[in-house]
């Protein structure tokens, strides 16, 4: 990354300012830049850079420094970084890049840590079968399956875009024709690993702004009936303008609030739980979350997605599919939460996560402890990590 300005520290030292544990790195963020009208989108987005690397590197910093020598630190360390990954070695990064408390619930491999460190990577979902007019269209793009030495999974997601451009995508034509999504690729992969078919009834039970709702949608064709409940009805304002713009009509948006109670009488094909989650997965695309972040959130949170699939496993039909899906990597929150309810279902059976998967899919599934519980690692994607598992009701 280019090193900042002081103009560029000063204003990033003004939004870590305004950051507590209240209001977080990307809320303070939103607001400054909001309110700043005379930066321009290039200033906006060196200001955001710098503000993320700080935290990325926040346990190499020296505190006793002004904000603005720390975050010319940081910036510093990340182009060292950039340009040679090796030059932090290994056990720096695993003494450093995530909080101690993390060791008991994760192993990462030191791929994934290097992977934290490094500036996210955007995805777009194009519309089906159009992913390489959309590549084409806006440049700087690649097609996910066609990414030389990509993982076997991306070869799951045909429709998955890399955009490594510097529009600002939210101002082009193709985005307000909605040929696209801004999603990244491992939730890309939760919808395609729920397959849901046309004419299907589904729920989306924690649909947030829709991103996966979306994905479900067009899946079905536009067919049978998606039901999409949130907790928040301004997170379903915004999926209801998404879906507008992308022309997704055979949805039906309702305010669930998780309790045993369901939105509805009626017995789904299928049922996706993206369920509320530490977030340990998306680290990379926000480090601020790295240190605050407790392990009691975690164990809260670990009751909380115990609790929804409880709650959502009495609506699904014999036969019926079940997807749990969390952007974590954290013991307590993926396998155990699993692992619990497997145990205490006995109606519900593990299935593969992809079934009917191409060799070399089948092969890194293999390579997982089950077939039905998939671990996606951020340095295998190039994306957020993601924890899936799948049952089906007998």
């Amino acid at each position: 990354m280019p090193l900042p300005d002081s103009a560029t520290l000063n204003n990033a030292a003004r939004v870590l300012d305004a950051i507590s544990p209240d209001f977080p790195a990307d809320a303070a963020l939103r607001r400054y830049l909001a309110d700043a009208r005379r930066l321009g989108p290039r200033e906006k987005r060196a200001i955001s850079l710098a503000v993320f690397t700080y935290f990325r590197w926040f346990q190499w910093l020296d505190t006793s420094h002004s904000a603005q020598k720390q975050l010319e630190q940081a910036c510093l360390l990340q182009e060292r970084f950039d340009k040679n990954p090796s030059s932090v070695k290994a056990e720096a990064l695993a003494a450093k890049a995530v909080p101690a408390w993390l060791a008991p619930e994760v192993t990462f491999h030191v791929d994934s840590l290097r992977q934290l460190q490094r500036p996210p990577t955007l995805w777009l979902r194009a519309r089906p079968g159009t992913a390489h007019k959309l590549a084409a269209t806006l440049g700087n793009s690649d097609v996910a399956p066609n990414i030389p030495g990509a993982s076997p999974f991306l070869t799951l997601a045909p429709d998955a875009v890399r955009y490594r451009g510097p529009q600002d995508l939210f101002l082009t034509p193709a985005f307000h024709a909605g040929a696209f999504e801004i999603q990244d690729v491992a939730s890309q992969l939760v919808g395609l690993a729920a397959a849901p078919l046309p004419g299907q009834t589904w729920w989306d039970a924690c649909a947030g702004e829709g991103g996966k709702a979306l994905h479900l949608s067009d899946q079905m064709g536009n067919k049978g009936l998606l039901w999409a409940t949130d907790r928040s009805e301004r997170r379903l304002q915004i999926l209801k303008r998404r879906a507008a713009r992308a022309k997704i009509f055979n949805f039906r948006p309702a305010v669930w609030d998780g309790s045993a109670k369901p939105p509805t009488k009626t017995k789904f094909d299928g049922i996706l739980l993206d369920a509320p989650c530490s977030g340990v997965g998306t680290w990379q695309r926000n480090p601020h979350a790295r240190w605050s972040i407790t392990p009691d959130d975690v164990r809260e949170l670990a009751e909380v997605q115990t609790r929804l699939l409880n709650h959502v496993a009495g609506s699904l039909k014999p036969g019926g599919r079940l997807v749990y899906a969390v952007c974590t990597v954290t013991r307590s929150e993926t396998t155990a939460v699993a692992d619990a309810f497997t145990a205490a279902h006995p109606d519900f059976e593990p299935v593969p996560v992809f079934e009917n998967a191409p060799p070399a899919v089948l092969a890194a599934l293999n390579a997982q402890p089950s077939n039905s519980q998939l671990f996606l690692w951020p340095h295998l994607l190039n994306a957020n990590g993601m924890f899936l598992a799948t049952w089906r009701k007998k």
